[in-house]
């Protein structure tokens, strides 16, 4: 099948990658003409501009955007927009806010070009691991693009099938599937980013419990000097809160047990913030997932107005002096 990628980052590229070796047929366009040179070199056909890269393709197009959430998707969408057919298909591959979606489909479906938002998971290693795709969008335009997913999706791979579920149960175990209409790939998506907030946030607490049991505020004969990278590694194998992210922390704790080689400032993709709006919005508690992103905004500071208020307040009612920074 024929594809062709706006955006040739790290996932946009690999992306094509992964597609080239299953048999497809990619065009490729970046803002950054070298990252075109590279994926020509390994096969893609390169082009110049929009105009340049609609031209390449067969009817019914299909073009895959792969660009930051927010103003560089939608310029993109709008410019290609301009160029596309109606029975062509655009598919948002980032992380755009779904009821951005929502509203983008509904421009585009005046002009008879589908849009499709894919939720994707699988950062720098899903070249090697395949993709996770959470998909939306009108159905059958999402059922002729299935070879695309099917190749860029993990595929079931080595992983048991959960007890009760049956050959044509769909695609899930495949590592894609078709969560509705407009929009509900990406909302699937966004919650998704937010319980990664909350699972991030627990291994980080937890961990850092661990690295301050030798702290000489405690007792000590309740000090324990624990190799944390060990305990990682351990945890990896049979524990029950073993997972990806928990490979990846005890990966990066053999490369440096100590993370000096991190600030500790933790950025928030945007979606957490979404998961949280969405959760007022249904009046369904999410203490976990906001507790966490209010984290990563505490990250960025060495401390805040509200720590001080806290400070003075202990000191005014109680006496207690804090210790300076450092002490």
């Amino acid at each position: 099948m024929q594809l062709a990628m706006v955006g040739l980052g790290r996932m946009g590229a690999n992306m094509v990658r992964r597609l080239m070796r299953g048999g497809h047929d990619c065009v490729a366009f970046d803002l950054n003409p070298d990252n075109v040179k590279l994926l020509e070199s390994e096969g893609a056909a390169p082009s110049a501009s929009m105009e340049d890269l609609v031209r390449k393709l067969n009817k019914p197009r299909a073009v895959w955007i792969m660009v930051p959430a927010g103003a560089p998707t939608e310029g993109t969408v709008t410019a290609l927009s301009a160029c596309l057919e109606p029975g062509d298909a655009i598919i948002d591959g980032g992380n755009s806010y779904f009821k951005d979606d929502v509203r983008r489909a509904g421009g585009l479906r005046e002009k008879g070009i589908d849009y499709i938002d894919v939720g994707t998971s699988g950062g720098v290693w899903g070249l090697e691991r395949g993709y996770c795709m959470m998909i939306g969008g009108p159905e059958a335009a999402v059922r002729r693009l299935d070879p695309i997913f099917k190749t860029l999706a993990p595929g079931v791979s080595d992983i048991p099938r959960t007890p009760g579920r049956k050959d044509g149960d769909g695609t899930a175990e495949e590592g894609y599937l078709y969560c509705g209409p407009s929009g509900a790939g990406h909302f699937v998506k966004m919650v998704h980013n937010g319980i990664e907030y909350g699972l991030m946030q627990a291994y980080a607490e937890g961990l850092d419990i661990f690295r301050n049991a030798v702290s000489k505020e405690l007792p000590e004969e309740y000090r324990y000097d624990l190799n944390i990278a060990d305990i990682a590694e351990l945890w990896r194998r049979g524990s029950v809160v073993g997972s990806w992210l928990l490979d990846l922390t005890a990966m990066a704790l053999i490369e440096n047990p100590e993370l000096s080689d991190y600030t500790g400032y933790v950025q928030d993709s945007g979606e957490g913030r979404w998961t949280i709006m969405a959760a007022i919005e249904e009046a369904v508690p999410a203490d976990v997932l906001t507790a966490s992103l209010y984290t990563r905004f505490r990250s960025r500071q060495e401390h805040t107005f509200a720590e001080k208020v806290l400070s003075a307040m202990r000191q005014k009612f109680g006496g207690h002096v804090e210790k300076p920074s450092g002490g």
